[in-house]
């Protein structure tokens, strides 16, 4: 299909601008009817339905969703693939979890067969829920981040990804070294960076699975190998907070461990950040380093509830992307997630409009991973990642938005009471691989 042109009709909604610092009517496109042209992978048309058909080239294939609102395709900003066949297992906090399921089940991956296995079925799953880019943790073994690739790259899916560093207080079989782990994530750079739509993320786990010298190491890793990512966790527990001062008793915070060993920057992307100082927040805004917003999993964990309100303050906004943090969080769907974020704001005394929560999934996203100017928007140039919300996907859905009376009503709604049956579609690159009239079978790029 990335060789065709395919055009895809329906309700077009895209973000310009951030809804947190902009005025609500200001920060997106939409066309009611309208249509986006993709060719070659890429958009490269979008406007009203009524003028973009009479100049419509012959050849196009056309998929019309007249109950549909066409989107750019989720982002998930912190996912653990290996962490599938835990979703839902009972558990008390982090550190508990970790040891009790997460430990034992990432075991079984230095098995490319059950690797390969389980990643097919975790991108089925995202794709299903409308989900075309994560930022995923492997486990320890390179061949956990083997198989992710060879199956994100069989559907030709913009996917970050990257082997776990971890060389103490974890299980001996999960352990490596401070050189293996630099060897072993060097060579996998050299293999899957830029091979494709793949992209490599350096993956220490947490500060307290590392070592002083394999921090030291994996912060010049990161730094000789322009455009990858790093990722990891910081400030999810109060315990894990306490756990890292008696490690690392010189630095001045749990932000300072990463800062210290040069692990912040662009493309640097930390997950939760539920108790950070006002301190932290600035080394945070000022070295560009994004927070990936776990709800689903820090209320199942019991981990805490994030502050929108200080980590968006005007004099030092940090950049925030959605995440499902599977597998401690329990949904795959972005629109479940935002649900939680929702609820985790009012909690806490934010009102996260439907905007803002959707501009976190999609263009908000993008910016915190620093590819906003690829994915995230449905605007000519952009490779065309989309997803087609199915606006009547329930019953009680589509009772509600008949009642709806502008774009913020619908995506309230939709955010409110859709899951993955809200999904009609998902194309990658312009191709549909996923299909609801077809059920659960993938249609492959390659």
């Amino acid at each position: 299909m990335t060789g065709n042109s395919v055009a895809l009709r329906g309700a077009v909604l895209s973000f310009t601008a951030s809804p947190f610092d902009s005025p609500a009517d200001t920060c997106f496109r939409y066309e009611p009817d309208g249509l986006v042209l993709v060719t070659e992978g890429v958009v490269t048309d979008v406007g009203p339905a009524a003028e973009r058909l009479q100049t419509l080239p012959e050849e196009t294939e056309l998929h019309h969703y007249p109950h549909g609102l066409i989107m750019p395709g989720m982002i998930d900003c912190h996912v653990h693939y290996a962490q599938t066949d835990i979703i839902a297992s009972y558990g008390k906090q982090l550190i508990d979890w970790l040891n009790n399921y997460t430990y034992p089940a990432e075991q079984r991956f230095s098995d490319m067969e059950t690797a390969r296995r389980i990643a097919r079925f975790f991108l089925g799953e995202s794709l299903r829920s409308g989900t075309t880019t994560s930022a995923v943790f492997c486990t320890v073994d390179a061949v956990s981040v083997e198989a992710f690739f060879l199956e994100s790259e069989a559907l030709n899916m913009r996917n970050i990804a990257g082997k776990v560093l971890m060389d103490r207080n974890a299980p001996k079989a999960l352990l490596d070294t401070p050189q293996s782990s630099v060897d072993e994530s060097q060579a996998l750079i050299d293999r899957w960076h830029g091979r494709g739509r793949a992209m490599y993320a350096v993956s220490p786990r947490f500060a307290p699975t590392s070592s002083a010298e394999q921090m030291e190491l994996t912060g010049q890793l990161w730094q000789a190998n322009p455009g990858t990512f790093l990722q990891s966790h910081v400030s999810e527990n109060l315990g894990e907070i306490e756990w890292v001062k008696e490690l690392y008793p010189e630095r001045l915070n749990y932000v300072d461990v990463y800062h210290h060993y040069g692990q912040l920057g662009e493309r640097a992307i930390l997950g939760h950040g539920l108790h950070l100082s006002e301190s932290e927040f600035q080394v945070l805004h000022d070295t560009g380093t994004a927070i990936a917003h776990c709800p689903t999993s820090n209320l199942f964990l019991g981990s805490g509830l994030f502050d929108f309100e200080r980590a968006l303050a005007a004099h030092r906004p940090v950049r925030i992307g959605l995440a499902t943090d599977l597998g401690a969080g329990t949904s795959f769907s972005q629109l479940v997630t935002m649900s939680e974020a929702y609820k985790v704001g009012q909690l806490g005394g934010y009102s996260l409009s439907a905007l803002q929560a959707f501009f976190l999934a999609t263009r908000g996203a993008a910016e915190a991973l620093y590819l906003d100017d690829v994915i995230g928007s449905l605007e000519a140039g952009y490779e065309a990642d989309m997803v087609v919300f199915d606006l009547a996907g329930t019953a009680l859905l589509e009772h509600r938005q008949a009642q709806a009376e502008s774009i913020e009503d619908v995506l309230f709604l939709l955010m409110m009471l859709g899951d993955d049956r809200s999904v009609e579609a998902t194309y990658i690159a312009g191709n549909r691989v996923y299909n609801k009239a077809d059920g659960a079978t993938l249609q492959y790029a390659v």
